[in-house]
């Protein structure tokens, strides 16, 4: 019996490959400070040789490598540089370095069991001819017993922290210094080199894309744009060894890491918890109990170390999360990266490039069968590296998305895809373009459904989904719309092009000849609507012919999660009336706060689905309108002198809103260089009651500065303030 339940042991490298494989960053062997050459007939005399008594890696943030390599920010005490560009180290001998008789090199070597061929072994002599692209050393200066040399990693290095040591070679063997993790060295990608992948040539971009600590994320509705501010914080304490420990957590070897395409790809998987124990934990329950409700994060700073430090996903996110988690890991490490946001985007799990909208005979709206669902917004990644994986010309932005929706090569993970190739309906290259070219480019099919249950498409709408496309403005918080990277306008030679291209790669587009047009309908809110109040829905219906017409309309309005999935319906009406030959005529539906007040999910939304017949069936009357309801802001006031290090606080202020209670209230407060993240609660705010809550502060950066606080509560989510400060030095 004991036997039986006895369970195998894990599978190892033996028999298989002499090392096990490398995908650790933090694993190590040290390397002995005397290696003999052969067999020691007791102990060497090295008194005559060159000994290392210092190393200075000229690693503080006032120093040369830091400013020149662009990572000054970090907060961190140990030498960050770029690949592919050199960087300076002093060295300082027994006596004064001698060329002739002297050899020494530094050593380079990362993870466990190291080699030349790999790429984790690493030897550079500073008397060797540098190749462009290559590891390389030089001395630059010396002098006495100083000598100052500079060191350039391969432009293809791969990306991690590296251990360093200073060898010198003697007759009797390789003398070098001790095991000093004070000496460990990461290499980023690095923006600024020609040869780098990920090459950027523009500084304004560089400076936003991979610098910018503080971002914005747009999210609501198409006709409605609202703005998130979000706090990166790639160079905070801390977030750098996050990153590199995602990779170890996701056993990526250590020679993948030199390749943005995989790293993007490995990260799209591991940002989200779904079948790897990533970063994330995704829900859209509205059921928070056991974590943070997405709404309530004002950064990934506490979200990556958190999930470093426990090595347990962290509870919970939604498609922004991710994004703005995974935007991170991008920054930090090096790749130019930004926020996308697609308005009405289609969760198409089929490749059919439609959506499907079941109507009865009499044109109303059936949810029992509507299965699919575009999502009022969705925020994914783009990453800007070059693609020798698929035909020239398709590198630059590519879409990587980490909210898990469908698997890939079976893990919830998406891209990179190329933007350009999607544009142009080239769907064929990798990785999982189909799916992304649906998100903007799906119609919505709406159907009839007979008695007998078949059904027959009765209208069209090409235009509904992707709608925009945006992202942040580079150096300004600013919209920068980005559609025309994505798709041509509809209707055009080009846009038709793109998609029999992409028809031709079996994606399928459905043809039906619609009934034509008798009555146009128009539907608007004329204002925007302040959560808790009531307001219309205003329908307009223009008579097109010289008859007389009558109209039959269902108007349905439904609490909706902004992924389009219907929570519950709040309300139902129908409409009867007649149009005179050519008339025009307004309709006004009255929506009462109290219906829906009560019923609202965190994106606090209302869609509406109106349809219905004109004389029986001479036309499908059909719309969707979505109507997100406005949330009031934080107040964040400034009080004390913005000075580096000087005492200041910030006051954040707020009044509810509604006229019920918000219980258990939690405002987070934070803004990188400025304080680490802060949390108040609150049991209670009672209706128009206000909160105001002090905390006090010293900048520790100078320069342009935000802070942000959020607000989140069972019955209001979403309630965001940000202020900028100047922090003079």
């Amino acid at each position: 019996m004991a036997d039986r339940d006895r369970r195998p042991p894990p599978p190892t490298h033996v028999g298989r490959s002499n090392i096990p494989p490398v995908s650790s960053n933090v694993e190590e062997e040290a390397l002995p400070e005397f290696e003999p050459f052969g067999i020691p007939r007791g102990p060497p005399n090295l008194k005559d040789f060159l000994d290392i008594w210092d190393v200075n890696m000229l690693k503080n943030r006032d120093e040369i490598n830091k400013k020149e390599h662009h990572t000054d920010l970090y907060d961190n005490v140990k030498l960050i540089v770029r690949r592919g560009q050199p960087f300076q180290i002093k060295l300082t001998f027994s006596r004064p370095y001698n060329p002739e008789k002297d050899q020494f090199c530094v050593e380079f070597l990362i993870g466990g069991s190291p080699q030349v061929s790999k790429g984790t072994y690493i030897p550079v002599f500073p008397n060797q001819e540098q190749v462009k692209g290559e590891w390389g050393g030089r001395i630059l200066q010396s002098a006495d017993n100083v000598v100052t040399l500079s060191i350039t990693p391969a432009a293809d290095s791969i990306v991690g922290k590296f251990r360093m040591y200073v060898a010198v070679m003697t007759p009797y063997g390789i003398r070098r210094t001790s095991r000093n993790p004070e000496r460990d060295v990461y290499i980023l990608f690095n923006p600024w080199c020609e040869d780098d992948s990920v090459c950027l040539d523009n500084e304004a971009e560089r400076n936003e894309y991979v610098l910018n600590d503080v971002g914005t994320i747009y999210y609501g509705e198409a006709s409605n744009v609202e703005t998130r501010p979000w706090i990166f914080g790639q160079f905070e304490y801390g977030v750098l060894d996050s990153c590199l420990y995602v990779m170890d957590n996701a056993q990526m070897p250590l020679t993948g890491r030199k390749d943005p395409v995989k790293i993007s790809r490995v990260a799209s998987a591991m940002v989200n918890s779904k079948d790897d124990d990533g970063i994330v934990v995704g829900s859209w329950s509205g059921d928070y109990l056991y974590g943070v409700a997405p709404t309530a994060w004002t950064g990934s700073v506490d979200i990556l170390l958190n999930y470093a430090n426990s090595g347990v996903p962290v509870c919970y996110g939604q498609c922004w999360v991710f994004a703005a988690v995974f935007n991170t890991f991008l920054r930090c490490l090096g790749i130019p990266g930004r926020v996308v946001t697609n308005f009405f985007s289609a969760h198409d799990n089929d490749g059919n490039l439609k959506m499907d909208v079941i109507l009865d005979e009499n044109g109303q709206f059936m949810p029992s069968l509507t299965k699919d669902s575009i999502w009022n917004y969705h925020c994914w990644n783009e990453c800007y590296m070059s693609r020798p994986d698929i035909p020239v010309g398709f590198g630059g932005w590519q879409v990587v998305d980490a909210t898990p929706q469908e698997t890939s090569d079976g893990m919830y993970r998406c891209g990179p895809a190329s933007v350009k190739a999607i544009k142009h309906g080239q769907i064929c290259f990798k990785y999982d373009a189909p799916f992304i070219f649906a998100e903007v480019n799906s119609d919505v099919v709406y159907w009839k459904r007979m008695r007998d249950g078949t059904q027959q498409p009765i209208k069209v709408n090409k235009n509904h989904v992707g709608q925009m496309v945006l992202t942040k403005e580079v150096g300004r918080d600013e919209i920068k719309n980005i559609t025309d990277q994505y798709k041509f306008p509809e209707g055009t030679e080009e846009e038709r092009l793109a998609v029999d291209a992409a028809v031709m790669y079996n994606l399928k587009r459905t043809q039906i000849t619609e009934q034509p047009t008798v009555v146009d309908m128009d539907v608007r809110v004329q204002e925007s609507v302040l959560i808790g109040n009531d307001f219309n829905l205003t329908l307009e219906f223009k008579n097109r012919t010289g008859q007389r017409q009558t109209l039959v309309i269902y108007v349905n309005g439904n609490i909706v999660f902004y992924t389009g999935v219907t929570k519950t319906e709040f309300m139902s009406k129908s409409l009867e009336f007649t149009l005179g030959p050519w008339e025009t005529k307004t309709e006004n539906v009255f929506v009462e706060s109290k219906k829906y007040i009560n019923k609202l999910v965190e994106q606090a939304t209302l869609h509406f689905i109106i349809t219905g017949r004109v004389n029986d069936d001479t036309q499908i009357l059909t719309a969707q309108h979505v109507v997100p309801l406005q949330i009031p802001r934080l107040t964040i006031k400034i009080e004390g002198v913005p000075k580096l290090n000087e005492e200041m606080s910030a006051t954040v202020e707020f009044t509810n809103p509604l006229k019920k209670n918000l219980e258990d209230v939690s405002i987070r407060l934070e803004g990188p260089g400025l304080m680490k993240t802060k949390l108040k609660m609150y049991s209670i705010i009672p209706p128009n009651s206000s909160l105001t809550w002090t905390e006090y502060f010293r900048p520790s950066k100078s320069g342009v500065r935000k802070l942000v606080a959020c607000l989140d509560c069972a019955a209001l989510h979403q309630v965001l303030g940000v202020t900028e400060i100047y922090v003079n030095p």
